[in-house]
């Protein structure tokens, strides 16, 4: 990434501590995921901006994802290690989870 307000993490002034790198799972794509980034975070990193269908309340092909980021809205809700439900934006990812952004039941 480029611009005026973003440095590179040895420029950082604050320091990123989380270097630490794993593998985890985004709809049967294995992807490296930093320590400390959240769900939102590494499919962001990806490219990847809305995810959930939503279903009857705009109609089938209008996707939602990341909105207020903080945990309020539940847009960005997607499926963690088979739990649905999981707030994109709050979780931490861990090593080895296995993230469905398309909801439980769909292909």
């Amino acid at each position: 990434m480029t611009g005026p307000y973003l440095l590179p993490a040895h420029l950082d002034p604050s320091r990123p501590r989380h270097q630490a790198r794993f593998a985890v799972e985004i709809d049967g794509r294995r992807v490296t995921a930093r320590a400390g980034q959240t769900v939102a975070a590494v499919l962001m990193s990806l490219g990847v901006t809305s995810w959930r269908e939503t279903g009857r309340t705009r109609g089938p092909d209008r996707r939602r994802g990341l909105f207020c980021g903080v945990g309020v809205c539940s847009e960005c809700v997607l499926v963690v290690n088979g739990t649905p439900d999981v707030r994109a934006c709050l979780r931490a990812v861990e090593p080895g989870d296995v993230i469905s952004t398309r909801g439980p039941g769909t292909r």
